[in-house]
This record gives structure tokens, C-alpha cells and sequence, in this order.
């Protein structure tokens, strides 16, 4: 397999809920980016068993700074609304090359109460939609946390393909998910690829 593309010089890795950098897929992606040379940084995030929105985002923005068109960023879950509302914060113009999304969402959950204030605030994607100009949405059809409905919406709204990924679960490291090809291979964009243009 080739490298990534020669416009992915930088990657920022975002988690969810409950995790940290070196759980999941995380270490495996990292590793095998920066085997690749792209440098890789998966943000650690305050508290993440008892997230709160402000906290999160600022470290976000301390990891992303300003966005190019080198630039890539890779959400899971919960991680996927705090980049996109750092996103939509920035001031333009700006330029990001992509997004990739894995089991995201923008509103409460059922089965996560617990979350709901940090939900409470949607975000404005348009200015997202605008400024990036590769986006992808991954899901799973077996997704015990996230219904498939939710993370549909979020594509939709951002106007990004959807690649289903069989069996995943929530893409934990308890679902088995230690690595994550797809996420990968769509940090290699070849003539369109499968993120969005």
C-alpha cells in the first residue's frame, strides 16, 4: 500500500467519551501514520469520564491551532462534536483538507443521559461544510451507543459520504476495534478517493 497522499502532512486525532489516547484504534493509527511520516497527535482530553464542553474544546484548539489544506482530523464519538464546534468557531477565511468522522453525532442520546448537557448546544456545520474539502462519515451497523439514524444526520448535514463498516460496534477497543483501516485509507485520497470533494 502507498503512503498518504502528499497533501496529508498533518493528522489530530480526537476521542470520545470515556477514552484516551491510548486506547482503541488510536496507537495502532498513530503508529502507522507516523511510520508513513505524518506526524500524528491524538489530543488528551480533560476528564473524559465527565466531559465538559469548554474544557474540551479548548484542548482541542491548543492541538488543531489554525487549519490548512495539510491538515487532517480524525474524530470518535464524542470527539467528533468537539471538533466540529471548534471548527465552526474559527474565524475565516480557513482551509481544511479533511475530516474524518467515526460513529459522530450532534444530539442527546438515549442511552447516554448522562451527556446531555454536554449536547444541550448544537453546532453550526456550515461554515465545516464550506471550509473542508474532504469529509467522510463512518458507522457501523451494529452500533450499541450511536443509532445509525444519528450518525446519518450528521453526514447529511455535512454533506459527506457515509461508509458503513460491518460488525464494529462503537469502534472500542471491547468491540474489538484495535485498528481501523478505513480511517487509513481515507487519509490516502487517490482521484477522489472516498471522502468527498
Amino acid at each position: 500500500m502507498s503512503g498518504p497522499g502528499p497533501d496529508v502532512r498533518r493528522v489530530v486525532v480526537v476521542h470520545g467519551y470515556d477514552a484516551a489516547p491510548d486506547r482503541h484504534w488510536f496507537p495502532w493509527l498513530r503508529e502507522r501514520l507516523e511510520a508513513e511520516g505524518v506526524p500524528t497527535d491524538v489530543v488528551e482530553l480533560p476528564e473524559p469520564s465527565r466531559p465538559e464542553a469548554g474544557a474540551w474544546r479548548a484542548a482541542v484548539a491548543r492541538a488543531v491551532g489554525e487549519p490548512d489544506e495539510h491538515t487532517h482530523l480524525v474524530g470518535h464519538s464524542l470527539g467528533c462534536l468537539t471538533l466540529l464546534r471548534h471548527l465552526a468557531g474559527l474565524p475565516g477565511p480557513w482551509t481544511l483538507g479533511g475530516l474524518v468522522l467515526v460513529a459522530g453525532f450532534t444530539g442527546p442520546l438515549e442511552g447516554l443521559p448522562q451527556l446531555d448537557r454536554f449536547l444541550a448546544e448544537d453546532v453550526d456545520v456550515s461554515a465545516v461544510r464550506a471550509n473542508t474539502r474532504r469529509r467522510l462519515v463512518l458507522r457501523s451497523d451494529d452500533d450499541p451507543t450511536v443509532p445509525a439514524s444519528a450518525t446519518e444526520a450528521l453526514a447529511a448535514r455535512l454533506e459527506a459520504p457515509v461508509q458503513v463498516v460491518p460488525g464494529a460496534g462503537h469502534f472500542c477497543g471491547s468491540d474489538g476495534v484495535t485498528r481501523l483501516p478505513e480511517v487509513l485509507e481515507a487519509l490516502r485520497p487517490r482521484g477522489g478517493g472516498p471522502l468527498s470533494r
